[in-house]
């Protein structure tokens, strides 16, 4: 058995995201119970306790008294106030603006959040700055295309989640560098790790798929709808197991050590020299050569033997081309 299992490291993201909703929750409920917290985000107390302990040297250079973030914990009750910095209003261009407001629309059509009514007051405000002119060229139905507007696309694929309805879209799988053109039936749409995702149904491998939005080239509607899956939503596990998939055990250096956050993981343990080993699930070995090349030095492939083959070859080809340039 492997020293420690993915699900019991604690990742760095997790807590990130975890505190993104409780600061706010805590800011606007001053001197809520711990339990009471606990109680409504679903983490154990002493889980919670360490989180915001994290907040104490949270803040922005030069890190004085009026740069940090202030915690404050006594009785069983809990204080965060913020820094002097924190509380000044943000001036947003119109641009920034429009982009907020479609992804905060979008965030807003996941299923119910504890911050949603803060959320829901925010784009209220959004609306009013941005102006009727501005929104109007939003209402209705849109097709995304050329370079793949993110934000324009996420609200088309969150209209097509709110209706039912499927898309065609253009999508780009980074892992086997091919665009290709699907039909989906999308039914979740959730933001992880920076990105925003879609759940759908995939009528061309005919099975459910999870797509990224900033790689989707273009969203056209079908003028079809279809019945939900019931597939799951926000939650879910970015990487999805299969009897497919092969193990590969890496060795990281400190420098790469975001691997093992920003991936899923089997498990992971402390090697020598600071080094980390990992091993993590995929179906492709050959993103996983992309990956380790990537990481230059940083990283080692322990096994599989054939991945150490790739790895030398894919650097021999990326080499090559250099010298011809």
């Amino acid at each position: 058995m492997p020293p420690r299992t993915a699900a019991r490291v604690a990742k760095a993201s997790d807590r990130l995201r975890r505190l993104l909703v409780v600061v706010p929750y805590v800011v606007n409920h001053p001197g809520t119970t711990l339990d009471e917290v606990s109680r409504v985000f679903g983490m154990d107390r002493s889980e919670l306790v360490e989180d915001l302990n994290l907040l104490f040297v949270a803040g922005l250079p030069p890190y004085g008294p009026g740069d940090l973030i202030d915690v404050e914990v006594d009785g069983g009750r809990v204080w965060i106030r913020m820094a002097d910095y924190f509380s000044r209003p943000v001036r947003l261009s119109r641009p920034e603006a429009l982009a907020l407001y479609l992804k905060g629309k979008a965030l807003l059509g996941a299923p119910g959040p504890e911050e949603a009514p803060a959320l829901a007051s925010a784009l209220d405000k959004l609306e009013r700055g941005l102006g009727a002119e501005t929104l109007a060229g939003l209402a209705g139905r849109v097709e995304v295309r050329g370079g793949g507007h993110e934000a324009l696309a996420l609200a088309a694929v969150r209209r097509a989640v709110e209706d039912r309805e499927r898309l065609e879209i253009e999508y780009y799988t980074a892992s086997r560098d091919e665009l290709a053109t699907r039909r989906i039936d999308p039914e979740h749409v959730f933001s992880a790790m920076g990105n925003w995702y879609v759940v759908a149904f995939d009528h061309l491998s005919e099975a459910e798929r999870l797509f990224r939005v900033d790689r989707m080239r273009s969203v056209a509607e079908t003028g079809e709808t279809f019945e939900p899956r019931g597939l799951m939503g926000a939650g879910r596990p970015l990487y999805t197991p299969s009897r497919d998939d092969v193990s590969v055990r890496l060795l990281l250096d400190p420098t790469a050590r975001w691997v093992a956050e920003y991936y899923e993981i089997e498990w992971s343990r402390a090697a020598e020299d600071g080094w980390t080993e990992v091993v993590l699930p995929t179906k492709d070995l050959h993103w996983v050569a992309k990956l380790v090349l990537r990481l230059g030095g940083a990283a080692r492939v322990v096994e599989p033997p054939e991945l150490v083959d790739m790895v030398r070859d894919l650097a021999v080809r990326t080499l090559s081309l250099y010298r011809r340039t």
